[in-house]
């Protein structure tokens, strides 16, 4: 199945409402679950869906905005080991410039940013477990 079919049915999930779709294809299938919540949220902004995911609300404090994890799993600064980090302290960054990856359930999700600023701060180790919420850049 590829990506933008995927990309596509988070969408249709994501418009109509539907609490729940199942998709088999031969011997491929993905499920996407809407999580509830109580307040309004934003989409999670990255390039492979993972199922079953909370959308993320940038969590503004008057030091800036901090990005949050869209999911729990692996944070990572750059798209491989040995290779320059996404962002560094000081970069400017626009809505939609790739932050970092996180790996989850061997899928590796590239997480974007909401909003745009300037990185006053990385608030994770590169290679460490994280969890959906976690703050993962203060961005100015």
């Amino acid at each position: 199945m590829d990506l933008r079919r995927i990309k596509k049915l988070i969408e249709l999930v994501q418009e109509t409402g539907i609490a729940e779709l199942e998709v088999r294809t031969g011997d491929e299938k993905i499920r996407i679950a809407q999580v509830a919540s109580s307040s309004p949220a934003s989409a999670p902004s990255h390039l492979e869906p993972a199922t079953g995911i909370e959308p993320r609300q940038p969590h503004r404090t008057p030091e800036g905005s901090v990005m949050s994890a869209p999911m729990a799993g692996t944070f990572y600064r750059a798209p491989a080991p040995g290779e320059k980090p996404f962002v560094d302290v000081g970069d400017s960054v626009s809505a939609g410039d790739v932050l970092c990856i996180i790996e989850s359930m061997k899928m590796m999700n590239r997480v974007e940013s909401d909003f745009a600023g300037q990185i006053a701060e990385v608030l994770v180790d590169n290679g460490k477990p994280i969890e959906s919420g976690a703050g993962l850049f203060r961005i100015v």
